[in-house]
């Protein structure tokens, strides 16, 4: 809605609402649909995984948890702990996210196979208490050592 004043170009948004015109407002539902894409069922590891695109209009990004509860429904696993989702990214405008999800066939099977920071990230790991700049100087100081003397720095400090 655009009016020309004076040789300028200015934007009146209160006139749709004046001249009668109703704004539809988004919709505000909680609902969310799941999709997925290239689908692959690998037996060397013991999971599935696949491609995932959430389709959620009006809504923010939708909970990790949230989304594991529904594809535990939907691939019958007994804990959705075997369920990991990763790499969520929410497309320009909202409404949709895509990511990526792995369904474990057991809990013990994920452990063994999946990287350390997951874990931790779902609580099934601790993480290494030691702080990084510690790390950075042992490593250091065991580069000026040699033989015995190297594995003692290396091991005692752990």
């Amino acid at each position: 809605y655009q009016r020309r004043v004076r040789g300028c170009d200015l934007y009146f948004f209160l006139s749709p609402l004046l001249s009668g015109y109703k704004h539809k407002m988004a919709s505000t539902s909680k609902t969310c649909t799941i999709r997925t894409r290239a689908f692959l069922n690998n037996r060397l590891l013991q999971r599935k995984q696949m491609a995932i695109e959430v389709v959620h209009p009006g809504r923010g990004t939708v909970p990790l948890t949230e989304l594991r509860d529904k594809l535990t429904k939907v691939f019958k696993v007994a804990d959705p702990n075997q369920i990991i989702l990763y790499g969520f990214r929410t497309s320009f405008g909202g409404g949709k996210s895509k990511g990526f999800a792995f369904v474990y066939d057991t809990l013990e099977i994920m452990k063994r196979y999946e990287p350390k920071f997951r874990l931790i990230r779902l609580g099934m790991a601790k993480k290494n208490p030691v702080a990084r700049k510690q790390r950075k100087d042992r490593k250091n100081r065991a580069k000026k050592l040699k033989g015995k003397k190297k594995a003692t720095v290396v091991t005692a400090k752990k």
